[in-house]
């Protein structure tokens, strides 16, 4: 197989392991845990918007305001301000941070407990925003959004994860990601219809967030904890009647006990070595590269530059305000849709596969749009009709190749890929280096744009280009494996990384890994 990770038994023995039909319950509770997604997209989605608006940047941004409404201005410059940058990217520094403290949570109070706290960060920072009269009061607001960001971001894929039978897992874990574009889509069309109220329009649409804060925490009560953090928190018999719940049968002992047995050794583990020490260790170099990669790569793919400033962006492209907000919700409908296919495909194409033929797909597209923007969008001009509309045509090519890969996978590979000792600790290094890279992008896109204009496509198809290397050398594939089995079945099967896995340390360090 290309990437040289060998080829296992059609019927693995974990799977087998796995008794039980796939219950209603489980899909109920996955479904009500990735509403997390939702608010995380409704705030990607949202910014964008809000930043186009007129009534906004008067009142929070007037210098933005002036350079935008000005004779004859540099369409790739006209949004170009750190503080404007600033609205949007706070929240994710803000759930860097959060992130590390929700990996303690997710642990002491589980994966139940900790997506209840992010819901209430979200209503917090939803008044706050909604409410701002200055700017200071509005970053507040987005600091606590994204303190809720950091916390339904590390809870909410480890709980889908672990609930989930190996089988379907792929397509429950992309649930979150579903949520995510939903909420990017939602964020859009009431952006659209909100530009048109003037003087509260922002205000309603940064206030909507509301609504998906509120699900999440009603849903958060009424739904189970995972039997894997039940055990490993001490609470065995309510571990063992949960799996047998959401698995349909009481014959859960096989699961059950491996469930325990990756619990003892994690305590056994632990209480050597802090997770977080543990990482450092050569074992468990793989799964740590493998989920910081994915979400370097996933943000250098430059979807959330085209997310975060959609409308900003459609505007430099030629666009009217009202075109340029409708031109995002048409986008924002091909990433819904494209992500029901990974939903579909995911686990039973594989992940490698998904993830190499989008990097194709959206080379291609980046390509084309750079070429386009480079040839007919002059910095005081604005393209032909014609032109337009085939830059959003290549866009909507771009998004739906990422909608059914490095989206959903960059949050399902790491989330299922560590084992229990360090997982809640490896997976909030995953959430940290994404929300960092994320706040990187947001806070200097616009920058860019203004100083690379339109080579700034050229800049992530680069990227592109060495996210599909990456794949296809070093990323195993993880489709049917059961989740305490990847040290086993995945890692020491690989031809790179089974070096990490020698008979003692002395070995490793000799096989340089």
């Amino acid at each position: 197989m290309a990437g040289g990770f060998a080829v296992v038994s059609s019927k693995p023995s974990g799977e087998m392991k796995q008794q039980g039909k796939i219950t209603w319950y489980v899909w109920i509770c996955g479904i009500i845990a990735a509403t997390s997604g939702l608010m995380f997209g409704y705030d990607i989605g949202i910014s964008g918007g809000v930043t186009a608006m007129d009534d906004f940047l008067l009142l929070f941004f007037p210098s933005v305001y002036a350079r935008k409404h000005r004779a004859r201005e540099n369409n790739y410059c006209k949004f170009d301000d750190q503080r404007l940058q600033l609205f949007t990217s706070s929240l994710y520094l803000a759930a860097l941070v959060a992130s590390f403290v929700a990996s303690r949570a997710c642990t002491a109070l589980g994966r139940k407990r900790t997506m209840q706290a992010a819901s209430v960060f979200f209503l917090a920072g939803t008044a706050l925003c909604a409410c701002a009269s200055g700017l200071a009061m509005l970053i507040v607001g987005r600091v606590c959004l994204g303190a809720g960001v950091g916390f339904g971001n590390q809870a909410a894929p480890l709980f889908l994860s672990e609930i989930a039978p190996a089988r379907i897992r792929g397509a429950l874990n992309i649930l979150f990601q579903l949520n995510v574009t939903i909420g990017i889509l939602v964020a859009n069309v009431v952006n659209y219809f909100a530009s048109a109220i003037h003087p509260l329009g922002w205000r309603y649409a940064l206030g909507g967030a509301a609504a998906p804060a509120a699900v999440l925490f009603l849903g958060s009560l009424v739904i189970t904890e995972t039997p894997t953090s039940l055990v490993e928190r001490g609470r065995e018999v309510d571990g063992r009647k949960t799996l047998e719940r959401i698995r349909g049968t009481v014959e859960v002992d096989a699961e059950l006990e491996e469930i325990r047995a990756a619990c003892a050794l994690a305590k056994e583990m632990v209480a050597e070595e802090s997770p977080y020490r543990r990482l450092l260790r050569r074992e468990s170099r793989p799964p740590l590269a493998i989920a910081i990669a994915m979400q370097v790569f996933q943000q250098f793919t430059g979807i959330n530059a085209l997310m975060f400033y959609a409308p900003v962006l459609f505007q430099t492209m030629g666009f009217a305000t009202d075109g340029s907000l409708l031109s995002a919700v048409v986008t924002g409908g091909v990433n819904v849709a494209s992500t029901v296919v990974s939903i579909v495909l995911v686990d039973r194409v594989g992940r490698r596969k998904l993830l190499l033929e989008a990097c194709a797909q959206m080379l291609v597209a980046q390509v084309a749009v750079g070429g386009i923007m480079l040839a007919h969008v002059r910095a005081d001009g604005t393209p032909g009709g014609g032109w337009a509309v085939g830059l959003v045509v290549l866009i909507c090519v771009y998004v739906s190749s990422f909608a059914w890969s490095w989206g959903p996978l960059g949050w399902l590979i790491p989330s299922e890929t560590f084992p229990l000792e360090t997982r809640t600790a490896g997976f909030s290094l995953a959430v940290s280096s994404n929300m960092l890279f994320t706040f990187l992008i947001a806070q200097a896109f616009l920058s860019m744009m203004c100083a690379m204009r339109a080579y700034i496509f050229f800049f992530f198809a680069a990227w592109i280009v060495a996210m599909g290397t990456f794949v296809l050398v070093l990323l195993p594939e993880t489709k049917g494996v059961p989740i305490d089995e990847m040290v086993d079945r995945v890692w020491r099967r690989h031809w790179f990384w089974k070096r990490c896995f020698g008979d003692n340390a002395n070995e490793a360090r000799v096989n340089n890994c």
